[in-house]
This record gives structure tokens, sequence and C-alpha cells, in this order.
């Protein structure tokens, strides 16, 4: 077989960005240049690797099949060339994408020591919702993804990192703040302003109420968490955050904790990648580094 590296890139590029012209721009080679090398590639392998329609290309059978492959090869020859050049192993740019709570709360610090400790280690983050990691991933645009919520696909591996719960939270000024407990009658009662459909906290608050309460006063959804905290605070609604999301403010008494002894919303974040990536030094890094940072952090119950 007569492919190179620079084919495999090239197809990489074009599969990520369904354009030739973005993938010219990203490799910095020329439209015809980028043309040239993937069809050279096709007709090596003797199968069609894209489905052009129009200016956008999409991957077909074989594109599909041949794209974790060709990321791991990708990935052993960038190793390859850092020894080589007698570079530390721990080096380059690593796409993380996280969840709202742990991007917030936990990540600045992570990537504070990474810094430190691994100074040739750029880790470039974006934040989304669960749903948009999972899609995220699946679609090679992440290296590693950080969840709040479940995950089912087989082409995904998880690995937990550390325990959480949800909690329900009013103003102190809130009528419900002055009982012992709220009873589930009052909790279908309440107006709530809750996280999108999609958000992880979301899917475990749907998922802990299922059963128990047959309908829920939704008032207003947001993506933004300081939104949700900021119309609690004025007393004519609650909410059920992380309680890593709380901590602050239960601790200044700017809200309040609602007991819900029905209700368990306990749960885990999680670290999650493609089952079909390989070995990943990077990686392996990052998740060691994350686990030693929260090894002796206690989340309150």
């Amino acid at each position: 077989m007569k492919y190179s590296l620079k084919q495999i890139t090239v197809f990489d590029a074009v599969a990520s960005l369904e354009s030739v012209s973005a993938a010219a721009r990203k490799l910095s080679m020329t439209q015809s240049a980028v043309s040239m090398s993937l069809g050279q590639l096709e007709n090596l392998l003797g199968r069609p690797l894209f489905i052009r329609q129009g200016n956008r290309l999409t991957l077909s059978h074989w594109g599909n099949w041949l794209r974790p492959k060709a990321r791991r090869l990708l990935q052993e020859a960038q190793h390859i060339e850092l020894g080589l050049h007698e570079q530390h192993l721990i080096s380059g740019q690593f796409r993380l994408c996280s969840s709202q709570t742990a991007a917030e709360h936990l990540i600045p610090e992570l990537i504070s020591r990474i810094d430190t400790d691994f100074p040739e280690l750029r880790i470039e983050l974006s934040v989304e919702n669960t749903e948009n990691v999972i899609e995220g991933l699946l679609n090679y645009e992440f290296d590693l993804g950080i969840i709040e919520g479940r995950n089912d696909d087989s082409r995904l591996h998880k690995e937990k990192w550390i325990d959480d719960h949800l909690v329900v939270i009013s103003s102190p000024n809130h009528p419900y703040a002055k009982h012992a407990s709220a009873s589930l009658s009052q909790l279908e009662q309440a107006k709530w302003v809750l996280r999108e459909q999609g958000a992880g906290t979301r899917r475990i608050f749907e998922g802990a109420i299922h059963g128990i309460i047959e309908k829920l006063n939704v008032w207003k959804e947001y993506e933004q968490v300081p939104v949700l905290k900021a119309l609690v605070k004025n007393g004519q609604y609650i909410s059920s955050l992380p309680y890593l999301d709380v901590e602050k403010e239960v601790a200044s008494g700017e809200l309040v904790i609602l007991p819900t002894p029905q209700i368990n919303m306990q749960r885990h974040l999680s670290f999650i990648w493609r089952a079909d990536s390989g070995e990943n030094p990077l990686r392996d890094c990052l998740i060691t580094e994350a686990k030693r940072l929260c090894r002796n952090r206690q989340i309150k119950k």
C-alpha cells in the first residue's frame, strides 16, 4: 500500500470540515492540492471515501470505516515525531469538551495544574451540555468529554470521575423555605426554572422525579446556570441544580436547600471518549491529573 501520512491528514481534515476549501485553509494547501491528494487516496484504496453533494462532502460507508483508523494512525505518527525530537510525550493540542458544572468549578484548577506540570500540553476547552458533548465526540470534534448525565452509546467509553448530587433550591424568602422539608404536592405547585432539555442536570432531575411527581410547572428553561440562580434569588421560583453550582450561595445565605427526602438525585461526573480511539497518552495524563485533583474532595450531602 502506497498511501502517505499527508494523504491521511488530508482525508481527516476533509472528514472533519466536510469541505475541500475549508480543509485547504486549515492545512495551508491549495484546493487543487487537497482534491488531488484525496483523489489519489481513493484510487489507492479502490473505494469512494466521500459522498459529494455540491460543495459539501459527507463520509461514505468506507469513509466511516477508515476514519477511526486514520485518527489512530495520525496520533501514533505524532508520538513518533515527538520521540525522535526528544520531546516529552505529554505535548501538543488536546480538545476537551465539558458540561457546564465541571467547566465552571473543576476544570480551571485542572488546567492550571496541567499548565504547571506539563507546560507543553495545550488544552483547547469547549463548554456544551451533555447531549452536545456526546454528539461532538461522535463527530470527532473533541478528544475527551466530561458529562453530568448518562451515556448508553456503545461507541463511547465511559469512566467515572467524581460524585455529585442535585439539590432543590429557593430564596430564603420563599414560602417553602420556612418548612422542614418540601412535600411532593408543594413541588408540583411551585414555579420551576430549569436547565434546558439535553442538559445532563435536566436528565438527572427528570429521572429522579419520574413516577413521583406527575406534572411539573416549568416556568422557564435556560442554558445559563447564573440566570437560573438569579431568578431563584428573587423569591418567586425554585430550581434544581448541582450542589457544586450553588455551594457558595448556600454558604452565604443567598440561597437555601429545600430538603426533598422522597427524591434521590445522586449522580457523578464522568469522562467519555470514542471507544475506537486507541491509546492516547495526553488523554491518560489529563484523566490521571483530574482524579488526583478530586481525590480528597468531599461533596457535601
